[in-house]
């Protein structure tokens, strides 16, 4: 196994952690959000699909084959549209209250940046030759 795919995985289970991290806090009605936990708002539980398209992504590095790393592409640039989604929305100002961001909600988006890159930089198994 690469460098780069071992360090794609370890981004990717970085991402796993992030989500159970506070994400954003509003301290006037004492409401502190995760990725997993957003009660008493309308953002839902959306760290639960960064769990699931990391895990997936960690799979994918681990298999050789050029069209699961291609399929990897795509799991891994839809993670990284995802956190970047979810840093937008749980950093926006909404009816005059402004929450305080969590280090956990910037982080989860720099390691799925990292660990696109590294499905950038994974040599692909080359086809056979016949």
């Amino acid at each position: 196994m690469s460098r780069t795919a071992l360090t794609g995985i370890l981004a990717a289970a970085l991402v796993i952690v992030c989500a159970f991290f506070p994400w954003a806090t509003i301290e006037s009605r004492n409401l502190v959000f995760t990725g997993v936990k957003g009660a008493g708002s309308n953002y839902g539980e959306p760290g639960k699909l960064s769990i699931i398209l990391s895990v997936l992504a960690i799979i994918l590095f681990f298999l050789r084959n050029r069209w699961l790393a291609i399929a990897n592409l795509f799991v891994s640039g839809f993670l990284v549209a995802w956190t970047f989604r979810n840093m937008m929305l749980y950093a926006r100002c909404e009816m005059g209250q402004c929450p305080t961001t969590g280090w956990a909600l910037y982080l989860s988006f720099i390691a799925a940046l990292v660990a696109f890159t590294c499905v950038l930089f994974t040599k692909m198994p080359s086809p056979p030759r016949r």
